[in-house]
């Protein structure tokens, strides 16, 4: 009997653990565009692009959503409540507010792609650490989003965030990770490489 409770009290300890934390892959910067540039099908391709990274990552049971903005949704009431973990399951918030926040701990070391991997950043051959997001640096709309994220030709722009936080100097906004500058030529992926990019956005997910 004695040893019946004690497994039984075994099996409820490791319960409580697994409820406790999950630090499984939760958030990724993605490896690649999806090869439109800046159309990304609108926010339920990128979502659904978003989806298939993870999947193939060996991810399972998530519901991932791309933080990008358009003019009738802000990313930050996109991804959930957090907290978010990397592919090292190493803590990059705990929930918006801190993401937000100076709180966070988006780096280049962190900001790992769904392989984790590094993304390229400021110093690199080539630079890739302009990461579309469309975003205000608070997580709401900003006014470039190319064309809410239908327009993959030489027209339009983008809001980009550094995934290294780093640019040119000291600002505020060469060190943000969702609010650095715009996107100049257009919306191609060879556009998005003049300014240090590829066209890659952040997933997080949103359970």
């Amino acid at each position: 009997m004695r040893s019946r409770l004690a497994v039984l009290a075994f099996v409820l300890a490791c319960s409580g653990a697994a409820h406790a934390q999950d630090n499984s892959m939760s958030f990724f910067v993605t490896s690649v565009n999806p090869g439109k540039g800046g159309d990304l099908g609108g926010l339920a391709g990128a979502d659904a692009y978003c989806d298939t990274l993870a999947k193939a990552a060996g991810s399972t049971g998530k519901t991932w959503k791309a933080y990008l903005s358009t003019d009738s949704e802000n990313a930050k009431d996109r991804i959930g409540k957090g907290p978010w973990y990397n592919a090292k399951g190493e803590k990059i918030a705990d929930d918006v507010a801190s993401l937000h926040s100076d709180k966070n701990n988006l780096t280049k070391q962190t900001a790992l792609n769904e392989k984790g991997e590094v993304i390229n950043g400021r110093g690199d051959t080539p630079n890739r650490h302009d990461i579309l997001t469309g975003s205000k640096p608070d997580g709401t709309a900003a006014a470039d989003t190319c064309g809410n994220w239908t327009m993959g030709g030489a027209d339009g722009a983008a809001i980009v965030g550094h995934s290294d936080r780093m640019g040119l100097n000291d600002s505020a906004e060469a060190k943000s990770w969702n609010a650095s500058h715009v996107t100049r030529g257009g919306c191609t992926v060879e556009a998005f490489k003049g300014t240090g990019g590829e066209g890659l956005f952040y997933c997080f997910a949103a359970n």
